[in-house]
């Protein structure tokens, strides 16, 4: 079996989920990869088949996308050309990870394309949404990177076809501690500015993980770096708790290591509006801005803040024998009167 898996290259949680879906993958076919977008800070251990410009968001400093400059660089002809070029054709089975080249190319050449993804999961009504007037931000849920059929991960179970996070086995097979800091990952807000509010809270240490940053340098209480894959592991392990935007990536790997996590999701993205009341409903702290009148919230969690864990087991084969499973079921519809084992490899 061929398979093409199409990766958003955005965002650090896609690429990290990636590295523990592919090698599922690999034992059910010879896959190719490909990743639109430039903005993650990690790397995938394999080749990259087709690297795409794609249509990705740009961060601003204030908490959110700057929608300004997210359309300034979107080039939709490039875009279409990309789609285009995509020999999804050429693929028995096609995947697409909130990546919009494959989903497009393969509604363009009507082929089936299967979603897995954080974000499929808010298309069904059993997960819990954000009441939003955003009808941007759902437009884009929906049509970013349409899919066929769709597998999401969401913080529970909510519904057939949504899988629990998938965590990271660098995370999973290690030892946690506390060592009293503070973890943050605010990728929306300038250092400037996190500098501002956490400079007033005194009751914390505070490890800062900037993708501004280009070295390393301490002011206070705060200790800013720039945002690497081991250095930011290390201090997630050890940290007392995590102060971070509302994606999913971050606040699954938090609450797995059964870490206090205060919220605070960025403007102008429905997923993280909805994910944030989600971990509410959960427990979990949530502050809707990272400004002065916060403050207090800030230090009441650190003294008072309650930890949520969640254990999360290890569903990944099960997730891909289902994926497979539905390709079959509907290449052939014959096959969903057939033993599943027959088409798939067991979890076990």
């Amino acid at each position: 079996m061929r398979i093409l898996y199409g990766i958003q290259g955005t965002g650090n949680g896609h690429i990290s989920r990636a590295m523990e879906i592919l090698p599922a993958l690999q034992q059910r076919g010879d896959v190719d990869v490909l990743i639109s977008g430039r903005q993650s800070e990690l790397n995938l251990p394999v080749d990259v088949n087709y690297q795409m410009q794609g249509l990705g968001f740009v961060f601003g400093k204030k908490g959110g996308i700057d929608l300004v400059e997210t359309y300034k660089k979107s080039r939709l002809k490039q875009f279409y050309k990309e789609v285009k070029s995509t020999p999804v054709q050429d693929y028995d089975l096609v995947i697409s990870d909130f990546e919009p080249i494959t989903a497009w190319a393969s509604l363009q050449k009507g082929r089936q394309c299967f979603g897995l993804s954080n974000q499929a999961s808010l298309l069904s009504s059993s997960v819990p949404s954000a009441k939003s007037d955003d009808f941007v931000g759902k437009f884009i849920i929906r049509n970013y990177a349409p899919c066929s059929i769709n597998f999401g991960f969401s913080y529970k179970a909510y519904d057939q076809n949504i899988f629990t996070p998938i965590i990271r086995q660098t995370i999973r097979e290690r030892d946690t501690s506390n060592k009293g800091h503070f973890t943050v990952y605010l990728p929306a807000y300038s250092d400037e500015k996190i500098i501002s509010i956490l400079s007033e809270v005194k009751n914390g240490d505070f490890e800062v993980f900037s993708k501004k940053s280009k070295e390393a340098y301490t002011i206070g209480n705060i200790v800013v770096q720039p945002l690497q894959k081991d250095a930011f592991e290390e201090s997630l392990l050890s940290c007392a708790g995590v102060i971070t935007a509302a994606g999913f990536g971050t606040t699954t790997e938090a609450l797995f290591l059964g870490k206090k996590l205060l919220v605070i999701p960025q403007k102008h993205q429905y997923e993280q509006a909805c994910n944030a009341h989600a971990l509410q409903h959960e427990g979990v702290s949530v502050i809707k801005s990272l400004k002065t009148k916060h403050i207090d919230k800030i230090r009441a969690w650190i003294d008072y803040g309650e930890v949520v864990k969640m254990n999360y087991q290890d569903q990944t084969a099960a997730l891909i024998d289902e994926l497979i499973y539905n390709y079959h079921s509907v290449a052939d519809p014959y096959t969903q009167y057939l033993e599943r084992d027959q088409y798939t490899l067991k979890s076990a």
